[in-house]
């Protein structure tokens, strides 16, 4: 299975159990409501410009990184065309890269597979040392940064950390590895009102139609194309 093969399997596995949970409702198809998101109920999209939480050297490691995972072909633009490491800069600024919603007072303890990690840092925290440790890295290996390493090796040194390599510095373990690849493909697919997903390139290649307001006159139609031009939460404001 290629990356985008994987990123692609991801948001069928969701969507299956999303529609599911829709045929599953009680309100009848005929139902009318009105049709639109109040602008004051939305999120505010992400602010243009300078960066908010990366410097401009850890957000060119983290486009290095996330355009081995998502790379540019024939079906869409890269990782970082799409926008998504402006989207994970403003997270990391935000609430999500506090981890305000995480419990963190410990004790740390090595749990079962099924409860989880449970991390002392942040996630704005950890990116900010697993970046400095993968320079540190690749330099005393190869005598330069990671984003000026061959594509190869690139990959090889990305399949080690998702292997959980022991050569690899502590900060540069599987768990770190899945932490990129979640947020790639978060910034990939999320609303383009996060800052990602540019042109809803994401959207476009999986045949996601986007945020409507109402699927229930799609749900019969279960494994065929619906045709339908995706529309962000942007556009759906009244």
């Amino acid at each position: 299975m290629n990356r985008r093969e994987a990123l692609i399997s991801l948001v069928q596995i969701s969507a299956l159990g999303a529609i599911s949970s829709a045929s599953a409702g009680v309100i009848r198809s005929d139902t009318h409501f009105p049709v639109g998101t109040q602008a004051d109920a939305l999120p505010s999209p992400p602010t243009s410009g300078a960066l908010v939480y990366f410097t401009a050297a850890e957000a060119h490691e983290v486009a290095a990184i996330f355009d081995r995972l998502i790379p540019e072909d024939e079906l869409g633009m890269s990782a970082s065309q799409a926008g998504c490491v402006v989207f994970l800069d403003r997270q990391l600024a935000g609430p999500y890269g506090q981890a305000a919603s995480t419990y963190r007072l410990g004790p740390f303890k090595q749990g079962t597979p099924e409860q989880g990690p449970q991390f002392r840092l942040t996630p704005a925290q950890r990116y900010r040392e697993g970046l400095a440790r993968l320079g540190d890295y690749s330099r005393s290996q190869h005598g330069k940064l990671f984003s000026a390493l061959e594509p190869e090796r690139q990959d090889d040194l990305l399949r080690a950390m998702e292997a959980g390599q022991d050569r690899l510095p502590s900060a540069l373990d599987a768990d770190f590895f899945a932490l990129l690849l979640q947020n790639v493909r978060e910034g990939y697919l999320a609303d383009p009102m996060y800052g990602g997903n540019r042109n809803m390139v994401g959207w476009r290649l999986i045949g996601f139609p986007g945020a409507r307001y109402d699927y229930r006159p799609y749900l019969h139609k279960k494994g065929q194309p619906l045709h339908l031009e995706p529309v962000s939460l942007l556009d759906r404001t009244v």
